[in-house]
């Protein structure tokens, strides 16, 4: 019998997004919860647990931006 080769590829099943509330802070929330993971006073510290909580899960991970023409859209 052949042995089967697998791909490396991962099926992403969950993803999280990062973005800046109206009250300043950032949030991490998981695509289809109402509410935020967890809060952030800085989007540095909010990337660095979302970049750590994705490659646990194995989930993907889009960053918002907060100034610009490119407000709101995804960066990442």
């Amino acid at each position: 019998m052949a042995d089967k080769k697998e791909t490396g590829a991962k099926k992403v099943t969950k993803s999280y997004h990062v973005a800046k509330r109206p009250d300043g802070k950032w949030y991490v929330k998981g695509v289809g919860s109402e509410k935020a993971v967890k809060l952030f006073a800085t989007k540095p510290e909010a990337l660095a647990f979302a970049d750590t909580l994705a490659q646990n899960q194995g989930a993907a991970l889009y960053v918002h931006a907060s100034k610009g023409k490119s407000k709101g859209k995804i960066q990442k």
